[in-house]
């Protein structure tokens, strides 16, 4: 199935390369292309595409402000937002992150990596590493005990969750896949997907990267552990 996707960055040279190198992989059709996140705010509500690949630092308004008002307006709750970025902008993907991304991949990632990666959010998968997930969340993921005990990430309601879906949060909080999740702990890929999309649900996470966000914010994983 094609994914139809906008492209949100502010430069030229990186947006029509970007854009070329996805349409000629087949698996991707391009509806839009966007300069700053006022216009992909626009494009998104007019488009409704499955996925907004979306630059950071931009002008009149950057990708994280956009991020949050397309995931605060419900006639996109099915559009899913990638942030493409260089890793040097590490301290604005938590930012990111926290605003409803659901994921991020480099600007110099292989073309067939981008096109994974647009699919991986589009189906809700994983699209954190471990790696990533590790170094992001160690560096700039503190948590605020205020936060996690009177805000959106009440550690109260992990009570919410099923021991195993509190177990395969942990899971999801290491950057595991599905199919990994599936693997540890002897389940199908269906089941661990059900568990994730449930935990969705009962959580208030619009994708799989508020899930991390939600594990290290409630308490439930320590960073560094």
């Amino acid at each position: 199935m094609t994914v139809t996707l906008l492209v949100v960055d502010d430069q030229v040279l990186i947006r029509t390369a970007v854009v070329e190198l996805l349409r000629s992989s087949g698996e991707i059709d391009v509806v839009g292309e966007a300069v700053n996140g006022r216009e992909a705010v626009r494009l998104a509500r007019e488009l409704h595409p499955d996925v907004v690949l979306m630059d950071i630092r931009m002008p009149m308004m950057d990708g994280i402000e956009a991020t949050s008002v397309i995931r605060a307006d419900s006639s996109l709750e099915s559009t899913r937002v990638l942030i493409l970025t260089t890793f040097e902008e590490d301290e604005y993907l938590l930012a990111a992150l926290r605003a409803g991304a659901d994921g991020f991949i480099g600007k110099g990632a292989e073309p067939d990596e981008i096109v994974r990666g647009v699919r991986a959010v589009r189906d809700r998968e994983s699209l954190l590493s471990p790696t990533a997930t590790r170094s992001l969340i160690s560096r700039y993921l503190k948590v605020d005990r205020t936060v996690a005990t009177s805000g959106r990430y009440d550690a109260r309601r992990l009570e919410e969750l099923t021991p195993r879906e509190r177990e395969i949060l942990v899971l999801v909080a290491g950057g595991l896949s599905n199919q990994e999740i599936a693997d540890a702990l002897v389940i199908s890929p269906f089941t661990a997907k059900t568990h994730v999309n449930n935990m969705m649900t009962k959580l208030d996470a619009p994708g799989r990267a508020q899930l991390v966000i939600w594990a290290y914010e409630s308490g439930l994983v320590v960073p560094g552990s």
